[in-house]
């Protein structure tokens, strides 16, 4: 195909613009031009969802950094984001309402920061009276929380006042000032649209087989969940629209056991993603990247803009092909951040070498670099439930195939606990584990289809079956 060289021009343009600005982070990336905006975010932008639970890198701090974005750019949208990344979580702990049994002792303190956040909005509108806004003034101001642990450790100090209010004791219990900042609220919230974001709750998911550890963090997010719950029905026959949003990872989520869980799917949205979906992302993010005024080009027109159209040669003999979508996806666990993360780095070895197209030769390359990226990612994912992590991938790297039986791999696991390097001794746990975070899936005796969770969530693990090892962990376990 003869190109002009406008086009040659846009091309190399499309390939550097996703060399140097597509980012695995929501929060580094201009969300304005490549958020895509799926169905779910109508859900939670009207207030009909509150609960966002989806697998690492599907796209929930996309969503809320979305979000946020609209309380900047829109009138009548008030957003503040609370992120508990680095939050000293023991100072919450310390802060439990004893008058409730576990896992409930929280809710209290939840309830108290939601509302003191709405406060906080409610000084940035002008809609709100005068003077009530400067009363609130008085306790809380409109700076951006950059240091949350601080804001809540002024927020939740004994002599920390309401309001302008000489009369008022200082020791007031949790449920006294909750009380007070519902009746401010309820007699003087206009009906904009208020959301409150709670993002990186996963900060302090630790061993949950070290139950003493683990059970204080169950008890908050449980709390948490239900603080969010009752907040909604005290408000759902009022016209006020407050939206606190909770982001979760869905491996936490299915963690907490509680007899009200079934009532939470009335305000829970699930982050799925298969095939289709993935290729009118990429088709989105493609022609954004090219232009934020561009059309949306369908996926193939998309693709073959910065990918060639030949096939990546595979096997002994390189006798087999593949589609290069195809190729890509394989590594994957067909989220977002792993699309993202190949592409990315596939344009940034072309437009370096100066290239016009993203090659097969250049896909098979990147593989290797894209198969350590995914193998951190899950280490880090699978920590808290497996500490022992880093020796059980020594034990898929021992065995050195890709498919293999659940007792060829106990007998290798047995041996790294005898020699003391795993402490972990209840195999079918690690292979339970490993199997609920897809680094391994089942190969059925007629072997058309291999079965991982990403594809299904519903899949269980058979242990009568083959083991397979996820494709994308191939080049990091130096498995042949």
């Amino acid at each position: 195909m003869i190109e002009t060289d406008n086009f040659s021009k846009l091309r190399t343009d499309l390939i550097k613009e996703i060399a140097t600005n597509w980012k695995l982070e929501a929060k580094s990336e201009d969300v304005g031009r490549y958020f895509y905006h799926m169905n779910e975010v109508e859900a939670i932008i009207s207030g009909a969802k509150n609960y966002v639970i989806g697998r690492k890198g599907t796209g929930k701090t996309a969503i809320s950094e979305f979000i946020l974005g609209l309380g900047k750019t829109q009138k009548g949208i008030f957003c503040e984001k609370l992120s508990f990344k680095n939050f000293p979580f023991n100072d919450l702990y310390e802060l439990s309402n004893l008058k409730y049994t576990p896992p409930n002792q929280y809710i209290t303190l939840w309830k108290y920061l939601i509302y003191s956040v709405i406060c906080r909005l409610m000084l940035k509108n002008n809609n709100i009276n005068s003077q009530v806004r400067k009363s609130l003034s008085l306790s809380y101001n409109t700076d951006p929380i950059t240091n949350l642990p601080v804001v809540v450790s002024n927020w939740t100090d004994a002599n920390f006042k309401l309001q302008n209010d000489t009369k008022q004791p200082s020791n007031l219990s949790w449920i006294e000032k909750v009380n007070i900042l519902e009746g401010i609220i309820q007699k003087n919230l206009d009906n904009e649209k208020y959301y409150i974001i709670f993002d990186e709750l996963d900060e302090d998911y630790r061993d949950i087989k070290n139950i003493e550890e683990f059970k204080p963090y169950n008890n908050l997010i449980t709390s948490l969940f239900k603080a969010v719950q009752d907040v909604k029905n005290i408000f759902r026959l009022s016209s006020l629209n407050i939206n606190p949003v909770i982001f979760l990872r869905d491996d936490i989520y299915d963690l907490i056991k509680d007899t009200d869980k079934n009532k939470w799917s009335d305000y829970k949205i699930e982050i799925d993603w298969d095939e289709n979906k993935i290729k009118r992302l990429l088709a989105f993010r493609i022609s954004k990247a090219i232009s934020t005024s561009q059309h949306v080009l369908n996926f193939d027109k998309a693709w073959e803009l910065i990918f060639h159209r030949s096939a990546v040669r595979m096997g002994d003999k390189q006798s087999k092909e593949m589609h290069t979508f195809d190729f890509i996806a394989r590594s994957t666990q067909m989220r977002p951040r792993d699309f993202i993360k190949y592409i990315q780095a596939c344009a940034e070895d072309t437009y370096y070498n100066h290239g016009r197209f993203i090659y097969p030769q250049t896909i098979k390359q990147v593989d290797k670099a894209f198969s350590n990226y995914l193998k951190a990612e899950v280490e880090d994912e699978i920590q808290a439930i497996l500490p022992d992590i880093p020796q059980i991938f020594q034990v898929l790297s021992q065995i050195r195939k890709w498919n293999f039986t659940v007792q060829e791999f106990k007998t290798a696991f047995a041996n790294y606990v005898q020699a003391g390097t795993i402490k972990e001794t209840n195999m079918d746990f690690v292979i339970q584990a490993l199997f609920n975070f897809n680094v391994i899936g089942n190969l059925p005796r007629q072997r058309q289809n291999q079965f991982f969770r990403y594809k299904n969530k519903e899949a269980r693990i058979n242990f009568n079956e083959s083991i397979v090892v996820h494709r994308g962990l191939f080049k990091s376990l130096q498995i042949l």
